[in-house]
């Protein structure tokens, strides 16, 4: 077996795809859901005496469609919240390094320029669920959180929203600065530059068509990050 062994939870998902086809200077091993199954302990255990990993890149969980949290609370909470203390239980057993694929939606969203030490205030369950796996992930010390806002490349949708404004970066962008924060502790923002997603979407799609979110469904329009702490540590000066 290698030595310094990653293991990833969760290797089927859309992003363990770009990351096996990225080269990298990581030694990766990619588990799938059968091999390893968060919701069982000795199933994490198992896989974990198998190949002895350095470090635990947890990506396993519920993500999309975002609904799915508000009709299925139970497979939310069980796949992203109790899911994800099962992996910090195995960590803590045998000292690995944990690394948790969080999101920036556990920030409120109404004032934008969120940095990694704000309050957190979820604005939907989607959130809440991610936040419920970080609170986990914090009671162990062998840990970093990232606070992720990434999306496929290319734009997925047609439209995009105007007035809404965040911090989205490509998956293929967050797998080139992996090895750069692998190191790091404690909680780490990770995205794009600070704009709107139509803003975004047109740098890469001149015909994609401008739209607004409706306020009335109550979703927050300033969601952007401080990104001073991940910009010193990849080396971006502005």
């Amino acid at each position: 077996m290698k030595k310094n062994l990653i293991l990833i939870t969760g290797g089927d998902g859309r992003f363990c795809e770009i990351l096996k086809k990225t080269k990298i200077n990581l030694n990766l091993y990619f588990s799938s859901k059968k091999e390893c199954n968060i919701l069982k302990l000795d199933s994490i255990n198992k896989i974990v005496k198998k190949i002895k990993p350095k470090i635990i890149i947890h990506c396993a969980g519920l993500s999309r469609p975002m609904s799915l949290h508000e009709k299925n609370i139970q497979k939310s909470i069980d796949l992203n919240i109790i899911g994800t203390s099962n992996v910090v239980k195995i960590c803590n057993k045998y000292n690995i390094k944990l690394i948790y694929f969080s999101t920036g939606y556990v920030y409120e969203g109404i004032k934008g320029n969120y940095s990694e030490d704000d309050p957190v205030k979820p604005f939907n369950n989607y959130g809440l669920s991610k936040l419920g796996g970080e609170c986990a992930v914090a009671m162990y010390k062998n840990s970093l959180i990232l606070r992720i806002t990434m999306t496929e490349k290319p734009f997925p949708y047609k439209q995009a929203y105007s007035n809404l404004k965040t911090n989205f970066m490509f998956h293929e962008d967050v797998v080139k600065i992996l090895p750069l924060i692998i190191n790091k502790k404690g909680i780490l923002n990770v995205g794009g530059k600070s704009r709107s997603v139509y803003a975004f979407a047109k740098k890469y799609n001149n015909k994609i068509k401008k739209i607004k979110v409706n306020i009335k469904k109550n979703f927050p329009l300033n969601q952007t990050m401080k990104l001073d702490k991940l910009k010193k540590i990849i080396n971006i000066k502005n």
